[in-house]
């Protein structure tokens, strides 16, 4: 938040918290299955094809059906494991010899993006195929183990 001056804007503490996006490259399995589920995830909150796809994603994919109403949830500082579009994340800090140090607790994270993958034949030795995914976040808090 900035006050206004008419020589130079003014830095000021503001009331609202904003937080880079979330960006995890990963390993892809063999057969897509993690990077399958995170497309389908991103379509299914999407629906870039048709207003159906969002409705067959809360009753086929995720644990809440369309169907029905929903109650008011404030969000805010709460996990919202019971809406389908929402999820939260943990990521462990490992120490140099792989013992566990520090947990952070992503809550009501969803993907934004997700990169393409690089096929390519011309391997001479076994290369592992990655993708980043970019993920969005309502908070996350630090834990100590």
């Amino acid at each position: 938040m900035n006050i206004s001056n008419p020589f130079k804007n003014i830095p000021m503490m503001g009331d609202k918290i904003e937080y880079e996006p979330l960006t995890i490259t990963f390993i892809v399995d063999e057969y897509l299955d993690n990077y399958q589920s995170l497309h389908d995830w991103m379509t299914g909150i999407g629906f870039p094809s048709n207003r159906g796809e969002f409705s067959t994603f809360r009753d086929v994919t995720s644990n809440t059906p369309a169907v029905g109403s929903t109650q008011p949830v404030d969000l805010v500082g709460k996990s919202t494991a019971d809406l389908a579009m929402y999820s939260d994340a943990f990521l462990m800090i490992l120490s140099n010899k792989n013992n566990p140090i520090l947990n952070v607790n992503f809550q009501n994270v969803f993907p934004t993006s997700l990169s393409g993958l690089s096929f390519t034949q011309g391997a001479t030795d076994v290369e592992y195929m990655t993708a980043d995914v970019e993920f969005q976040y309502q908070i996350y808090k630090f834990e100590s183990v």
